[in-house]
């Protein structure tokens, strides 16, 4: 194989790894602008979960989900899987649900990766997809 063909090859491969949503992303607050804290996005069985790692306020961090209605009633919030079950579809995921641990609330999701990979765009609904919020989660090198 040429010089030139492994430069091609490790490029296809980088772009790859780029188009991947799994990685450490910081979570941005899509009304304040202020990260946070750190979610782990995971393949499990061909789907996609995310858990809480961190959270930069040291009083977050040692909060629960007390408005939580399901298995995570009153669990902490660090280490809580709050995205669950998305699966790919072209270049987006969905087909899942993620958590606001702030208010209890279950969404429906769809996760679009945007700036070649370096951010993911977080979309929560209720029914239809024009029916919700974004957030812009960074990811973390």
């Amino acid at each position: 194989m040429s010089f030139r063909w492994l430069v091609i090859l490790c490029t296809l491969v980088r772009l790859d790894a780029a188009d991947e949503a799994t990685g450490l992303w910081k979570t941005v607050d899509d009304r304040t602008g202020k990260v946070r804290g750190t979610v782990r996005i995971y393949e499990e069985s061909g789907r996609l979960f995310g858990r809480v790692v961190s959270a930069n306020d040291p009083a977050e961090a040692k909060e629960r989900c007390t408005r939580c209605a399901d298995e995570r009633k009153d669990q902490p919030v660090v280490g809580m899987v709050i995205l669950k079950s998305m699966t790919r579809r072209g270049n987006e995921y969905s087909g899942g649900n993620i958590l606001d641990p702030d208010t209890g609330v279950v969404y429906r999701c769809k996760l679009t990766l945007a700036d070649h990979g370096k951010e993911l765009i977080v979309r929560g609904f209720i029914g239809f997809s024009l029916l919700g919020r974004n957030q812009i989660w960074l990811r973390q090198e």
